[in-house]
Parts: structure tokens; C-alpha cells; sequence
């Protein structure tokens, strides 16, 4: 597939199956099975004429790439300033699926590494704070629905594991406009986060900041919330006017 797809980008006119499998080493009927199924994906776009090119669907992964390098590139100067206000863990969280994929973090040396943020870590939405604002987001419907379909496993013993406690703890972000963590990723670690949002209101990423549970400290709640409006600013965000 890879080939296939290194090939496609050389050439700025489709190209015939025959010259594909010619340039790919590849045998043309193994070549027309993965054609077929990347034309299935939106991968490519075969024409009438039988000849392929590069299809829409990498434009739009490729957008996406771009969006949240942008995201990491913007947030981390404000990340940074946090990190030296408190001393502990940033983390900048977006969504995939049901899970947060954790794609930027600062930390030093008095900030133990913990498994679930390392970078490219993965946890699910309803035992992250990053994940919880993304739940808010999705109102009661599609948290009804998430409930059922992922059937909320439990990572520790204070995960939260029933939609009636999930909806209760909802409700809480929803007031005050941050979530948290409290042991329910990982025993002895503790989370606060905030919403990030794009020029278009979007929900874009979360920001958080995790701590040692002997360390935790709920007050630093605003200065988390402040930062993200400071992102939330620079990417372009304009949030409406106050009722």
C-alpha cells in the first residue's frame, strides 16, 4: 500500500494499473486487490478510464495532521509557563474515539513519568479529565451511548464505572468548567484539565495538569482554566459575550 501510495505521489496525472505495477514491483492483480481496497477507504479514486490518483480522504488526514501540529506548536509556550508556576506535569490531550491520545507533555525532574502520559499514550474518555470535558461536550445522548457501548471498564478502584456516576460527575465539569482525575487512570495520580477550543468554538484538546495525589492541589484549578482560555485565544478562539 505504501507503495502504492509513494508511486501515486510522483505522478501529478493518474496512472494506469500496468504502470503501478510496473514502478511498484508489485504483480498487477495483487496490485488491483489493494487499489481496490484503498479505493474502498478513499485512499485513492479509480476513473472510468481505469487509471488511479491520490483520493480526498489523505487531504482530509492530512488537515487533520496539520490541525493538531498547529494545536502542539501554539500551546506549548503557555504549557511551559504553567509548568514553571507549579512545577508538575502539562499535558495537552486530543481526542480519538473513545480514548484521549495524550501528543504533548512538559515535565522535569521532580515530575515522575507516569505510563498513561507519556506522549502518544492512549486512555479512555471516562476516567481522563481531558476525556470528561470531551463527554460534556457530546451531551447526554452520546454519553448514554458511550456508556453502553464501552460499558466503562474500570482502570483502578475509584474509576467511575456506571453512567448514573458518570452523568453526576458530568454535570460537576459542566458547572465549573473543569474535570478532573482523581486515582481513576492510575493509584497516586491526580489530574485537573481544561477545555481548548479553535476559531470555530470547536473542542479541540484538553490541558492538563497531573500531580502526585500527596501533592495535589485543587486550587490550582483557575490557573489551569486560564491557560487554556490563553490557547484557546491564540488559536483564534472568541469566546461569546457574557449573559
Amino acid at each position: 500500500m505504501m507503495k502504492l501510495l509513494d508511486v501515486l505521489a510522483e505522478h501529478a496525472d493518474p496512472v494506469p494499473l500496468k504502470q503501478l505495477a510496473i514502478e511498484t514491483g508489485l504483480h498487477p492483480s495483487t496490485a488491483h486487490r489493494i487499489l481496490g481496497a484503498m479505493s474502498t477507504s478513499g485512499f485513492v479514486e479509480r476513473s472510468d478510464a481505469g487509471v488511479y490518483r491520490l483520493g480526498i480522504r489523505l487531504l482530509e488526514l492530512g488537515s487533520l495532521v496539520k490541525s493538531r501540529i498547529s494545536l502542539r506548536e501554539t500551546a506549548m509556550p503557555e504549557m511551559l509557563k504553567l509548568h514553571a508556576a507549579t512545577g508538575e506535569s502539562v499535558n495537552l490531550g486530543v481526542r480519538a474515539g473513545d480514548e484521549i491520545v495524550y501528543v504533548e507533555r512538559t515535565s522535569s525532574g521532580r515530575s515522575a513519568v507516569r505510563v498513561v502520559h507519556i506522549v502518544g499514550a492512549r486512555a479512555p474518555l471516562h476516567t481522563t479529565a481531558t476525556g470528561k470535558l470531551f463527554l460534556v461536550e457530546d451531551g447526554p445522548p452520546k454519553i448514554k451511548d458511550h456508556a453502553r457501548r464501552t460499558g466503562l471498564p474500570a482502570s483502578t478502584a475509584t474509576s467511575l464505572t456506571t453512567l448514573q456516576a458518570l452523568e453526576k460527575e458530568l454535570d460537576k465539569v459542566r458547572r465549573h468548567g473543569v474535570a478532573y482525575d482523581l486515582d481513576e487512570v492510575e493509584n497516586g495520580v491526580r489530574c485537573i484539565a481544561a477545555g481548548i477550543r479553535d476559531d470555530s468554538g470547536e473542542l479541540v484538546a484538553g490541558l492538563s495538569l497531573s500531580t502526585p495525589s500527596e501533592r495535589f492541589n485543587p486550587d490550582w484549578a483557575p490557573l489551569i482554566r486560564q491557560t487554556a482560555d490563553e490557547i484557546s485565544k491564540a488559536l483564534g478562539y472568541i469566546p461569546p459575550p457574557a449573559r
